[in-house]
Formats: C-alpha cells, structure tokens, sequence
C-alpha cells in the first residue's frame, strides 16, 4: 500500500475514533526562517520533535504522532525550510536550525524533557542540531535512516538508531553509529526499506513500537 493510501487510511479511522486534528503553528528560527509544525497534544512535561525525510512533509508523520499524543507526549512535527510554508534564513540549507527552534519552542511552553526523532535527511538535521545544541536541550535523539551528519562523537543525548538491515546505507550507517557516544541502541528490521518508507512496509508496527517504547522509557541501553 502507497503512503498516501496510508495515511488516508488513518485520516478515516482517526475521524472514527474522534482523534483531534493537530494545530498549525509557527515560530522563528535563529537565523532568520521561520517554520510552520503541526502540534498534537498539550500540557505534557516530555514532548517529541518529528523531522521528516526529503519525500515527506509534516503531515507525514501523522499516524506516528497520534500514538505519541496518546501517550501523553507533546507532538510537534515541523516543516524544514522549503517545504510547506516554512521558510529560510539566512542560512538557506541549516535544516539544524529548524529542528534547534522547534526544540527551543516547545521548551518555552514548558516542556521538561524534548526528544526529537529524525528520519533520513531530518536524521540528519537532527544530529547536527544535537551537536550544536547546549547541553541538556535534546534529551534523546531516534535517528531512521539518518542522512551523515557529525561529528557522530558529539552526538548528545540517549539514542536510538533505526534500519533496514539491507538497505543500500546501512554500512554507513553502522559505521556512524560505533562512533556515537553511549547511552545508544540500535535496531535492524528485516527489508531494504529506508527511513519513513519503513512505516509502508510489514515492519512499520516493529517500527513504532520501538520508537514509543524509547521515547517512554527510562534511559538508554549504554550498548
């Protein structure tokens, strides 16, 4: 099934099931850009920054994103620059500082402890924004798939790493992580997918649940 047959699927069920729709927001980034997220959830002390892949979007991240509100996470899945209405800065290709201001925003609305999960390209991002972070900014990082970014020594925060044992990156991406500090996990799913695409295959419930699981538990494997 194609990820847009997906996603429609889910639309109609969340409807069923009363759901809440997320709410459009916005806020600066320190360059100058400004990105548009969609918010799910409210009040919750932890809270989760989604970062989407190069073929995907926010609204990608829908499915995934209930379950997490569900869980009493605050959900913000962001737009990069150039996608949607986001916008850049002067930094046109600092995807890093998108994901810096959604970590910043939701600190501002009082959340105490900000995840961020990113897949391929917004993997990417998400580690380069975990280096230039101050300490204590992200507290986990979830990487599918990511896009090389580094240097994977100053990676910070627990982490999770996820993907397709056969998947045409997957030597980079072990080598990336043996050189990513611990507390670390890693996780090979059976496939070739990579990064979101890994939600339209069998693998996708493997998929969440390790990410849920991660997300809402203690810290991190020191494997």
């Amino acid at each position: 099934m194609k990820s847009g047959a997906i996603l429609l699927a889910w639309l109609l069920a969340s409807a069923c099931l009363g759901a809440e729709p997320p709410r459009l927001v916005s806020f600066a980034a320190a360059d100058g850009g400004t990105v548009f997220a969609d918010a799910y959830g409210e009040g919750g002390r932890d809270a989760v920054v989604l970062a989407h892949g190069a073929a995907f979007d926010k609204e990608s991240w829908r499915p995934l994103a209930e379950q997490l509100a569900a869980k009493g996470l605050r959900v913000l899945a962001i737009d990069f620059r150039g996608w949607g209405k986001s916008t850049a800065g002067s930094a046109k290709d600092a995807l890093f500082e998108d994901v810096l201001a959604a970590v910043r925003y939701l600190r501002r609305g009082g959340a105490a402890r900000v995840s961020v999960v990113g897949a391929s390209m917004g993997g990417g991002a998400a580690a380069e924004a975990a280096v230039r972070a101050s300490p204590g900014e992200i507290d986990r990082l979830v990487l599918l798939s990511p896009a090389p970014a580094g240097p994977p020594e100053r990676f910070s925060g627990d982490k999770l790493v996820v993907a397709s044992e056969h998947e045409p990156a997957i030597e980079r991406i072990k080598a990336m992580y043996e050189k990513t500090p611990a507390p670390k996990r890693l996780v090979l799913l059976p496939g070739t997918a990579h990064a979101q695409h890994i939600f339209d295959t069998d693998q996708s419930g493997r998929l969440t649940a390790a990410v849920i699981e991660f997300l809402s538990s203690g810290p991190a494997s020191t494997h």
